[in-house]
């Protein structure tokens, strides 16, 4: 029951930020007169949870990678591996490229913050060509049809719910997750 609560917490938390972010970013989108509103929104919400997801895996210790707080879940590494193999997948979907796995057969710290990077700044340029005209475009992704908006959508939702898969980790080895630091102590990634 309280591994039900957890996850309740977790989800809920997430769509919080989530929605708090796209509607930030939806009146600075507005305010800037962007002649691609829509896709300017959705870059803002990915580069949120990019950073997020690359500052936590640096503030963990290499010796935490291996930890995991059951013996049913995923260690603090292969979250960071999953993050980048999810990224990798999704981005390519919306690009129409398959990607290879970044993170296959890797473990140590240096090598799954390398994969994350190299899968974040794949992402990063697959955002970066979006237009508000082509997010309507349909790409095949996990045998379902998605139009490129709704792929990008998830990634940043996916990354969003591996970040607060990661926040327990942390807490668990008293290392504060970057979300919770005070404003400004975040530096871009």
């Amino acid at each position: 029951m309280q591994r039900i609560s957890v996850v309740a917490v977790l989800v809920t938390t997430g769509l919080i930020t989530l929605s708090l972010v796209a509607a930030t970013s939806s009146r600075l989108w507005a305010q800037s007169g962007s002649p691609n509103p829509l896709s300017g929104e959705l870059k803002q919400l990915y580069l949120f949870t990019r950073i997020n997801l690359m500052r936590a895996a640096e503030k963990m210790p290499e010796a935490d990678y291996g930890f995991k707080p059951a013996p049913a879940v995923k260690t603090f590494g292969e979250e960071v591996a999953h993050a980048a193999e999810f990224q990798s997948l999704i981005c390519g979907a919306a690009k129409g490229e398959q990607v290879p796995n970044p993170a296959a057969g890797k473990t140590s710290k240096a090598d799954l913050i390398t994969a994350l990077k190299a899968s974040s700044d794949y992402c990063d340029a697959v955002y970066d060509s979006m237009t508000d005209a082509t997010l309507g475009q349909t790409v095949k992704l996990i045998g379902r049809d998605f139009s490129k908006q709704g792929a990008l959508y998830f990634n940043a939702m996916h990354n969003n719910e591996t970040y607060g898969t990661m926040v327990p980790y942390m807490r668990m080895r008293n290392i504060l997750p970057p979300s919770s630091e005070p404003r400004g102590a975040a530096q871009k990634q």
